[in-house]
């Protein structure tokens, strides 16, 4: 069991070639794969009380603890990284209590710490996939979380739990596998992602493939896109944190003497703090990743990821199964906006789905799921508790 002061470890799940190949929704396929995952708390005799997170765009496996091993053995993992993401929400005592829960978090497929990605080896040719690794999608995710759970001998879970990217998980897998779950616990994030973030993304998507590094995802013998990757990062994280907090960030900051472009000088904090952001976040994280992940949000659609012909279809597997959903929003989000909770909850209350939708307001804007425990924590506490 582990604590934010508590050394955690990865574990590894793997397919073999007799499994036979995993085919993925968008019709590509991996021949095997391998899934690195951490667990926290102790599985109860009839295995009841487990609760799956699904982790946001670019975090990890690594929710709660120190771990300072790199699972994927390829330099992303930083010091940063050695402490859990969500320290101060999942542990001994916490809202999400390892004390009583057994708490699961699998890597994406796709992934760069440990699980099949772009920059594992393919074993038809013993090189990094690069671009041959195929498209995931949100289902693909849920899938693979599946399969972990079987691995694991675990039938049904107590819980599902995901933010922001994660969010999206979480409600497919609880209606691809609704005999699997009892709570669905989803943080801003929402149904169907909105032409606006789509545009967004594919000015992530644009900023990596424009890279003279790039070579078409295949760049892991000759030099990594890090300009592409942090000019991403730099987009994305506009939307992450909310003006005023960002205004509060960047005035710590002084301006570096090395921010300096070809022709342009950085002239203020606020463009030396993004600037910062963005060449920190090349260090940990895979360009291939970031856009396998992006992609897979841009063309989320939670109908059709779960199979279904309306949201009506969807969501009566929520019914059926008995489904409790808990919905937060934030009122400061600018990266996926409360509306789009709103639009879930709608087509939750129109499938006569029992939830509670609660609004979180901050001025931490979509971080605030990270930053502020305290606004989440007593409700997601209380929805355990009663479960």
């Amino acid at each position: 069991m582990a604590s934010s002061n508590e050394q955690t470890e990865s574990r590894y799940f793997e397919t073999s070639a007799a499994d036979g190949p995993i085919l993925l929704r968008e019709g590509g396929s991996l021949p095997q794969i391998r899934v690195a995952y951490e667990t926290w708390g102790t599985l109860n005799a009839d295995k009841s009380n487990v609760i799956l997170i699904f982790h946001a765009l670019s975090g990890s496996q690594h929710v709660s603890g120190y771990n300072p091993t790199d699972p994927g053995d390829n330099g992303l993992w930083q010091p940063e990284t050695h402490d859990g993401w969500w320290n101060s929400l999942v542990g001994p005592g916490k809202g999400i209590d390892t004390n009583r829960a057994f708490v699961i978090c699998p890597n994406y497929l796709g992934g760069c710490y440990g699980t099949t990605g772009p920059n594992s080896l393919d074993p038809e040719t013993g090189k990094p996939y690069g671009s041959k690794f195929p498209h995931v999608s949100v289902s693909d995710q849920a899938e693979m979380a599946a399969r972990l759970l079987d691995h694991l001998a675990i039938p049904a879970i107590q819980a599902v739990v995901g933010a922001s990217v994660g969010g999206l998980c979480t409600l497919t897998f609880a209606n691809l596998f609704p005999n699997r779950v009892r709570n669905v616990i989803a943080i801003a994030s929402g149904f169907k992602t909105t032409v606006l973030n789509r545009l967004i993304l594919f000015e992530q998507i644009l900023a990596i493939e424009n890279d003279p590094y790039f070579n078409g995802g295949d760049y892991y013998d000759s030099g990594r896109p890090d300009l592409g990757l942090a000019l991403a990062r730099m987009i994305s994280h506009k939307t992450f944190v909310h003006l005023d907090a960002f205004e509060r960030r960047a005035r710590r900051d002084i301006v570096q003497a090395d921010d300096v472009l070809s022709w342009y000088k950085v002239r203020d904090q606020f463009q030396s703090y993004m600037l910062h952001q963005g060449k920190k976040f090349v260090q940990r994280f895979d360009a291939n990743t970031y856009l396998r992940i992006i992609d897979m949000w841009s063309r989320y659609d939670a109908v059709r990821e779960g199979n279904a012909e309306t949201p009506g279809q969807l969501l009566a597997r929520s019914r059926e199964a008995g489904h409790q959903y808990l919905v937060f929003s934030i009122d400061s989000d600018f990266c996926i906006y409360p509306e789009e909770q709103a639009e879930l909850v709608s087509h939750l209350e129109a499938a006569k789905v029992d939830n509670l939708h609660v609004t979180v307001h901050s001025d931490k804007g979509h971080d605030s799921f990270l930053l502020e425990p305290e606004l989440y924590a007593p409700h997601i506490h209380y929805m355990l508790r009663d479960s």
